[in-house]
């Protein structure tokens, strides 16, 4: 399988709601051009960002098609397929329509159950027995409550072809060197903290799904191809400059603090789904001035 399509700048896009709560698809027709329009490598939905959990069967399919239509194959596009009902997920890609107009699929780690490695291997192992493109590993211990152990990650890259790669946000760099050091040639390492991006890339990861790149995806996808390109000194002046952003970003949730932002730039409203809600008027302001100083 060839992961080369995903090396770079990943987006992990929001969806978009209105005051009534409903998905906004013209913001979100807008918030997909924004980004193919400022360089971005490839485009991830019905992820964390996304606010998947929040979000109906129809909705989700409704989401992806919109995008796709959208998209119009600009640009290569990962849809995220997970669970902790190893047949659940099965069955969502068994009867998914749209696998002509995709190009993979992210599948978060099973959170809840806390299975072993074994669990966390065979689990990995049906769902990229029954997905007919390739698998990225979406490893997030905060979130999941599992971690998918160095280990287990490289065995699967190892003996599953259909598994191209892992996003990373365990935030462990032990745990991300033991990977790198010990993974199968072509088996992407992708990011999935903006903070720790170029650290990640110059010790041979693949670039990033990020977060920060909804607001600002032509600094971050110029960050991240210096970076990937050797050109340090140049990609640490742009990371520095966006950090003070990614401090702040996740302060009071994800993705309170990126629709807030968006907010400001005209993209979408400012809405979330419960229990989600949107960043405090205080954090609100602090954003805008940190925004506003770039």
């Amino acid at each position: 399988m060839n992961g080369n399509k995903f090396t770079g700048t990943g987006i992990a896009l929001i969806t978009p709601f209105t005051n009534n709560g409903s998905v906004d698809y013209n913001a979100l027709s807008d918030t997909v051009n924004f980004q193919i329009k400022n360089g971005i490598d490839y485009l991830v939905v019905l992820g964390t960002t996304g606010e998947v959990s929040t979000l109906s069967c129809d909705e989700k399919i409704s989401v992806i098609n919109h995008i796709i239509e959208v998209n119009a194959k600009r640009v290569p596009l990962v849809v995220g397929f997970g669970g902790n009902h190893t047949q659940a997920v099965i069955q969502q890609i068994q009867e998914f329509a749209e696998f002509d107009e995709i190009d993979a699929i992210l599948s978060v780690a099973p959170y809840y159950n806390k299975p072993s490695q074994e669990g966390l291997f065979l689990h990995y192992q049906a769902i990229a027995n029954a997905s007919p493109v390739p698998v990225i590993l979406y490893n997030v211990p905060g979130r999941s409550g599992i971690n998918i152990s160095a280990e287990t990650c490289v065995k699967l890259a190892s003996e599953i072809e259909n598994i191209i790669g892992v996003k990373e946000a365990s935030g462990n760099m032990e745990q991300l060197m033991s990977i790198l050091k010990n993974k199968p040639k072509d088996f992407l390492v992708i990011s999935g903290d903006d903070a720790i991006t170029f650290p990640l890339i110059s010790l041979g990861g693949s670039g990033v799904i990020s977060v920060l790149g909804n607001a600002f995806p032509k600094e971050w996808s110029q960050m991240v191809r210096l970076a990937l390109d050797g050109k340090n000194k140049e990609a640490l002046q742009i990371h520095y400059k966006m950090f003070g952003i990614i401090q702040n970003l996740f302060t009071e949730g994800n993705p309170a603090g990126i629709k807030a932002i968006l907010s400001m730039k005209k993209l979408c409203e400012n809405c979330l789904r419960l229990p989600l809600t949107p960043i405090s008027e205080s954090h609100y302001l602090k954003l805008s001035k940190i925004v506003e100083d770039l």
